[in-house]
């Protein structure tokens, strides 16, 4: 029997509040110093105390609150405790960053997704305690990997990855790619049906020495949100699986996603069961003999071709959605943004209207909002803005829209970073005495204290309506560098950009006596200066209430 692939769409909502407390055989304790208010999962061991991460929407994120993922690390002490998370600037980019492992004993692979789009894993080469970056490997298709793209690299000659392709099976399936020779890879092959369902398979990791592979899936009888499963390899193909086992001793009443075994008695995961949809990094709060599923039974490989009969129409024609047609389903995670989900299936729509969620980004709790949008030419209005298409904001040439809240700083998307297929999460920071922002899109002329491009007057507009609307604010403008050059020379330079910030905001309207200013130069980083990443990364601009 063959498996017919049909069109599936989702439609999230948000499930911040209902995670139940789960009840587990052994306690589980977030891991000290690795989890954040955003969202951080994918643990890759790296062996000599250190573990990789990847942490979404941080403020120190090459790409600030909008970057949906950059590398992290956290290493043990002499006594065995985890410091503070360390952000790897020399391995991330203003995109989604995931490490995948290391092949060897001086390489690393990482996924990048870039932000316009383009896709690879890139290989990087140990230096001491740094990386240096290789080259970007060969590897089919990998350009067509969307969705929640993990996955994780075995023996230098597998590399395991999720993702959705158009020949996944509903939402974003397992696949493996073989080493040919070199740096090139063999294509991608699906898993099949023993492992890969209609709905979400992310997270693989394979053990080649007991032939057993861990992944998290949201679509078999007995999950719970997204759970871990472990199912063991019985033939020469990929497709020959036993059954998969839910791993019950580390899957709870939220979602689990991620795994890292450090030893025999050591495991590290993630998991949304304490933190509002979000993924924290958890292990057991004390040591404890990891009891893996190993009771396999055989399973029955089904085909994966799929069915000619009207297979070849378009996929997207229009359907209306009826409430008839919605089923829930487990939830659904995309990284840095909350649980929940709705699964359509054999459900098309022509289109899907945009949709926003305000979460304050410290406490998680869903916020009232308001939405405006902005365009650098015309002004723009909506009769309604809970049921825009994607398409309306391109035609009135939208740039810009903005989520603001009562009592938080407001949040900007520009229109390309905006998604049509799951909420638009706009994470507010609340304002209050030491509360510190950047502003993202305030640029200068290189070493100088002029402005450079439209956006940074816009931002500037959108700050000084900002402080007219709550005059009761008033607000440090803190100037960075990096640490290149002279430091007395970048001292003076930043306070000179903080000067220029604050008496454009004066010309806007807003009073000299609620504005201050500091200049710190370089001696106030968020990031490392030994790469030209994380330069561009100190090189800014922040906003204190005080």
């Amino acid at each position: 029997m063959s498996i017919i692939k049909q069109p599936v769409f989702r439609l999230i909502v948000l499930s911040l509040f209902t995670l139940a407390s789960p009840v587990l055989a052994q306690e589980t304790v977030s891991v000290t110093g690795a989890n954040s208010n955003q969202n951080d999962w994918n643990p890759v061991w790296l062996g000599d105390g250190r573990l990789l991460f990847t942490r979404a929407f941080h403020p120190e994120n090459i790409g600030g609150t909008s970057d949906r993922g950059d590398i992290w690390m956290i290493e043990k002490d002499e006594n065995g405790k985890w410091r503070e998370a360390i952000h790897r600037a020399d391995l991330s980019t203003s995109g989604y960053d995931l490490a995948l492992g290391m092949p060897n004993v001086i390489t690393l692979l990482v996924f990048h997704e870039e932000g316009n789009g383009n896709r690879g894993i890139h290989e990087y080469a140990k230096f001491g305690r740094d990386w240096n970056y290789r080259r970007r490997l060969e590897v089919p298709k990998i350009d067509q990997f969307s969705g929640l793209v993990s996955g994780s690299v075995v023996d230098g000659k597998l590399i395991f990855l999720s993702g959705e392709t158009p020949d996944s099976m509903g939402n974003e399936d397992l696949y493996v790619f073989e080493l040919v020779f070199g740096i090139t890879w063999s294509e991608p092959i699906n898993l099949g049906t023993v492992i890969n369902t209609f709905g979400q398979e992310v997270s693989p990791l394979f053990d080649s020495k007991t032939q057993r592979l861990y992944y998290s899936t949201n679509n078999r009888p007995d999950a719970e949100g997204k759970d871990v499963y472990v199912a063991l390899k019985t033939g020469e193909s990929w497709q020959d699986w036993s059954n998969p086992i839910r791993w019950d001793q580390i899957n709870s009443a939220g979602s689990e996603s991620g795994l890292a075994i450090i030893a025999e008695n050591e495991v590290v995961w993630g998991s949304s069961q304490n933190s509002g949809g979000f993924f924290d990094l958890r292990s057991f709060a004390t040591e404890v003999e990891l009891d893996i599923p190993s009771d396999f039974e055989p399973a029955l490989r089904r085909s994966l071709a799929r069915e000619s009969a009207d297979i070849s129409a378009p996929e997207k024609s229009v359907t209306y959605l009826t409430e008839e047609k919605i089923k829930p389903i487990s939830p659904k995670i995309m990284v840095g943004k909350p649980e929940i989900g709705l699964f359509l299936d054999s459900v098309q729509l022509e289109s899907k209207p945009l949709v926003w969620i305000a979460v304050d980004a410290k406490e998680k709790i869903k916020l009232d909002f308001t939405v405006e949008f902005m365009s650098k030419k015309n002004p723009v209005t909506f009769s309604k803005t809970d049921s825009i298409l994607y398409a309306d904001l391109l035609s009135k040439g939208v740039d810009e829209v903005k989520v603001s809240s009562p009592g938080y700083f407001p949040f900007t998307f520009s229109t390309d970073e905006l998604i049509v297929d799951q909420p638009n999460i706009a994470l507010l920071a609340k304002v209050q005495k030491g509360q510190s922002i950047k502003l993202e899109k305030v640029a200068f002329s290189r070493g100088t204290a002029e402005f450079e491009g439209l956006d940074t007057e816009l931002a500037l507009k959108e700050l000084s309506t900002f402080l007219l609307e709550n005059k009761e604010l008033s607000v440090r403008i803190h100037g960075h560098t990096d640490s290149s050059g002279d430091p007395g020379l970048n001292k003076a330079l930043s306070l000179d950009r903080a000067r220029a910030v604050r008496d454009y905001l004066v010309d806007l309207g807003v009073e000299f006596e609620r504005l201050r200013i500091s200049g710190w130069g370089g001696t106030r980083p968020i990031a490392s200066n030994a790469t030209e990443a994380g330069r561009q990364k100190n090189r800014r601009v922040e906003l204190e209430v005080q």
